[in-house]
């Protein structure tokens, strides 16, 4: 099991475009993962990063922390396109 912590910098946080970008992502990679937004230092319930509704039902927006949970195969290289497309603003 690979976790990391990160700050969401997309302006729109986990909304829309990134939102579906990370449940792509996570869903093609075959792995489970797990997405939970930190709220007073502590992760809320954990959802189906590989559900773009799910995602966007956290509600996470610029600057609040999430925390994955990536479970499978290809722990380290999923980690590393998620954690890109939680800290790019570029969606």
């Amino acid at each position: 099991m690979k976790e990391f912590r990160s700050v969401v910098a997309a302006s729109v946080g986990l909304h829309a475009r990134p939102a579906a970008l990370f449940a792509s992502t996570a869903k093609g990679s075959g792995n489970t993962v797990r997405l939970a937004k930190i709220v007073d230092g502590a992760p809320t319930a954990p959802v189906d990063g590989a559900s773009v509704l799910r995602v966007m039902t956290l509600g996470v927006k610029c600057g609040d922390e999430v925390l994955v949970t990536v479970e499978g195969e290809s722990e380290e290289e999923t980690s590393a396109k998620l954690q890109e497309i939680v800290e790019s603003n570029d969606h």
